[in-house]
């Protein structure tokens, strides 16, 4: 779900922002997207309610990256009996004008994968934000 429509509350407004904030700490020209999915009714029925999802966006295709766009989804469980929702893992995916390069979740075994991978350090990078990330949500 767009980041965007989760920004009911000054609290989550500004747990939004940090995280908007941890990814220009990588690269201070990326450009964050709050609305990544288009509001019609075929992508509407492909929206999972229990995420929230972010793009970023490069000035141009990076090196560095392996990517000219981010998609940031962070996932979240409802625990029916205490009805508490809490971040339980993300997925950052990185794509170029032809197609997804890589993604990293934290979900499944916490290594990135794709044909073309973001540099070392910024995957190194990258998992120290997603835990920043989760620890973020949870408090």
């Amino acid at each position: 779900m767009n980041a965007a429509e989760q920004a009911v509350t000054v609290q989550m407004a500004s747990k939004l922002g940090a995280i908007v904030h941890l990814f220009k700490q990588c690269n201070p020209d990326l450009r964050a997207d709050l609305h990544p999915w288009a509001n019609d009714p075929h992508t509407r029925h492909w929206v999972d309610p229990h995420s929230i999802d972010i793009g970023f966006h490069l000035p141009g295709w990076s090196r560095r990256w392996q990517a000219r766009s981010l998609l940031l989804q962070i996932r979240f469980h409802s625990d029916a009996d205490s009805r508490q929702r809490r971040a339980i893992g993300l997925e950052i995916f990185g794509f170029s004008y032809m197609s997804e390069q890589w993604r990293f979740s934290t979900i499944a075994q916490g290594v990135f994968s794709g044909p073309n991978l973001p540099a070392p350090e910024l995957r190194h990078q990258l998992r120290t934000i997603s835990h920043e990330i989760i620890t973020l949500l949870n408090t």
